[in-house]
């Protein structure tokens, strides 16, 4: 055991395996298994809301998954707003808690996250800035990155992928205690959000055909 998993926590990587243990541990060999959030939450022990709330990103923030974000986002903001209330643990309300899973589609996308990016990620994560992810941070944290998520519970184009990239840039720094990763998580979410209610789509597409024009 490695001294970031002792006091602990979970590198990018860590916490990957973590979750993909979890969810196999869960299904076994039944391609058709679901896991319910209560027993995901309950099975993520330290670093519970950083772990929970990056699970529920991933699917957010790759592209071309569907109906996945949907089920998810609810419950981020949920979580973001316990961070912002200053809760130490997850709490799920029983109907939350209730609600179930594909395990094979979560794999899918935890597998998709490590060979799109999460490499590059766990090479530049670790702990900087930690006075950010201390108690009060991490209040503000979670107030600000409701923002994001309930953009992700609106269904409509645009509104998904990116915001999901920022929150999974925040749960990886809570993890981490990486405050250079949660700003930069909070300003992609918030920022794209801002784009979308300022200039709506039009602007957002705009942006997007020049930045690969």
């Amino acid at each position: 055991m490695n001294e970031a998993e002792s006091a602990g926590g979970y590198s990018p990587r860590g916490a990957l395996t973590k979750i993909e243990h979890v969810l196999k541990a869960q299904s076994g060999a039944d391609s058709s298994a679901e896991i319910t959030l209560g027993d995901l939450s309950d099975a993520m022990e330290e670093r519970a809301f950083g772990l929970l709330i990056l699970i529920l990103a991933l699917p957010c923030c790759l592209p071309f998954v569907y109906v996945l974000p949907q089920l998810v986002s609810l419950p981020m903001v949920v979580l973001a707003w316990q961070m912002a209330a200053g809760r130490r643990a997850p709490w799920l309300p029983e109907a939350l808690r209730k609600r179930r899973l594909p395990v094979a589609s979560l794999l899918d996308v935890v597998d998709r996250t490590r060979r799109y990016g999460g490499g590059f990620v766990e090479r530049l994560a670790h702990p900087r800035l930690t006075r950010m992810t201390g108690d009060r941070g991490t209040r503000l944290i979670g107030a600000l990155m409701i923002v994001p998520s309930l953009s992700i519970l609106v269904p409509l184009p645009l509104t998904n992928t990116v915001p999901g990239f920022g929150v999974s840039l925040v749960a990886v720094g809570l993890i981490e205690r990486d405050g250079l990763f949660v700003v930069g998580g909070l300003i992609i979410g918030l920022v794209w959000v801002l784009l979308l209610i300022v200039g709506g789509p039009a602007l957002i597409y705009f942006l997007v055909d020049w930045a690969f024009s």
